[in-house]
């Protein structure tokens, strides 16, 4: 579980809010007595100033020092002391600002002043921009100026970090409820049933086409989880504010580098939560040319590839004598037999050539190995925790074949790991490690006396009935177990520090 304090200056300057356990003086805070228990510990710095050297410094420097997440960190209020300072994070945000300050077109103002708590602002129209530098700039009640250029766009002008003993009494009202939406567990009262040592949060899709994790599987890691102690919660993207409040996110939804996932999970490690899957190995898995340049380097045995560039027509040509025919082209972040392509003769060759270059400028050609199922090898910290045998879709080539109108998938089998040819195992294992020390899943070919690993996916399935088939409930356990074990290990680097 995770323990809260709030740090004022004075326990008056938090009377015109509703009384809680957590809210202790900052002369307290100094005085703690660091804690055995093996939680995280989240502070809230409400103190009446952030000026260099003041109290309000301390308290985040203080709780830097202890390993506590705290709000506003140190980097956020050093950050915010001086324009030319957070104009550097602005100016790498402009992408993004100029999206979220595009709903002010209509604004006949020149200039916007305006106060924003944890994000959130009753003004619809800076809400977009309040929101994208509270994510930046994580910091309980912030100043914000707004104004026009001599080009007639907005930018933001000024920001600043300020005590919420400043604030009116409506403004108040909009702080308490700001921090009631972004972090709820401040006002939970302690259960009286079961408590547990370590909160989770899976990131979930529940309107995904191929979720990594379907219903009856997510259930089963909440189950888990309270056998182990571990309160398990299901998050969305809307969520994203309130990752701090947990030690571990397990990501069930299927990653992308453009996608909230990858923005999830570099959160998740800024914030020091454990977090599987983390974002190298997104960043590496989620592209097939990394994978096979990796594999090359390391000596993984698997298909015959060819990287091609668009508009080398020599390279292109020598594939049918390098390759020969059928051969497979891949676009490199294709996932579910999407954007993989079986090419039989040279005219479907420059057909499929000319509409996968559209979507990148690097394709994969690899040699066509056909195979009446593929492993799935799940690997964890290094060791395989469940094999399954998947199926090609009837009279296709490919686990999932995708029609006009549906998706086809091919039958499945789940079997121990000790019942795997150990070539397969062993060249599992080697490239999940080249990876990362994650939960991976890893496709593998084999016939003969040939084994090919195909690619390495982070975010690996776990359906209930599939992948958990031969340990069942075990499964689950393992992955919480070594969620727990990660949570632990930081504890015991950081106390040795």
């Amino acid at each position: 579980m995770s323990l809260l304090y709030i740090v004022v200056e004075s326990i008056k300057d938090w009377k015109a809010f509703y009384p809680s356990e957590d809210v202790i003086t900052f002369e307290d805070y100094v005085s703690l007595s660091m804690s055995k228990k093996k939680a995280r510990v989240r502070v809230l710095n409400l103190c009446r100033g952030y000026k260099y050297l003041s109290k309000g410094y301390y308290c985040s420097l203080l709780a830097e020092a202890r390993g506590h997440h705290v709000i506003p960190s140190v980097k956020t209020l050093n950050d915010l002391r001086k324009r030319k300072i957070y104009a550097i994070d602005l100016e790498l945000m402009e992408p993004d600002a100029h999206i979220a300050l595009k709903h002010l077109k209509k604004e006949t103002r020149e200039h916007i002043d305006f106060k924003c708590y944890f994000g959130t602002t009753p003004q619809e129209s800076v809400q977009p921009i309040a929101r994208l530098l509270f994510e930046r700039f994580q910091c309980p009640v912030m100043q914000l100026s707004l104004a026009k250029d001599k080009a007639g766009h907005w930018l933001v002008t000024s920001l600043k970090a300020i005590s919420p003993t400043s604030l009116t009494d409506e403004e108040e009202t909009l702080f308490a409820e700001a921090l009631d939406e972004y972090s709820r567990k401040i006002w939970r009262k302690p259960k009286l049933a079961k408590r547990y040592r370590y909160d989770m949060a899976i990131l979930h899709n529940p309107e995904e086409a191929f979720p990594p994790s379907d219903k009856m599987a997510l259930k089963q890691f909440i189950k888990a989880g309270k056998r182990l102690g571990v309160s398990v919660d299901l998050i969305q993207p809307k969520d994203f504010l309130r990752l701090s409040e947990y030690d571990m996110l397990f990501i069930r939804e299927t990653t992308a580098i453009d996608h909230h996932t990858f923005l999830f999970a570099k959160k998740a490690e800024a914030e020091g939560v454990v977090v599987i899957d983390d974002p190298l190995s997104i960043m590496r898995c989620t592209n097939k040319v990394f994978l096979a340049d990796l594999f090359r380097t390391h000596h993984v045995p698997s298909p015959k590839t060819i990287l091609l560039m668009r508009n080398h027509k020599a390279q292109i040509d020598q594939l049918e004598a390098t390759l020969g025919f059928p051969l497979v082209l891949k676009i490199p972040d294709g996932s579910f037999s999407r954007g993989v392509v079986k090419v039989t003769n040279s005219s479907e060759l420059q057909e499929h050539l000319k509409e996968l270059f559209k979507q990148s400028a690097l394709l994969l050609a690899q040699e066509y190995m056909y195979t009446p199922f593929d492993w799935r090898i799940g690997v964890l910290q290094g060791k395989p925790i469940y094999a399954c045998k998947y199926f090609m879709a009837r009279d296709h080539w490919q686990i999932y074949q995708h029609n006009t109108s549906q998706v086809e998938s091919g039958d499945f089998e789940t079997i121990p790991t000790y019942e795997v040819p150990k070539q397969v195992i062993k060249a599992a294992v080697k490239a999940a490690n080249l990876i990362g020390d994650g939960l991976y899943g890893v496709d593998i070919k084999a016939f003969d006396d040939r084994v090919a690993v195909i690619e390495v996916n982070d975010n690996p399935s776990i359906d209930y009935g599939v992948e958990d088939g031969f340990l069942g409930a075990q499964l689950y356990e393992l992955i919480i177990e070594d969620f727990i074990r990660r949570v632990e290990n930081g504890k015991r680097n950081v106390t040795a520090l």
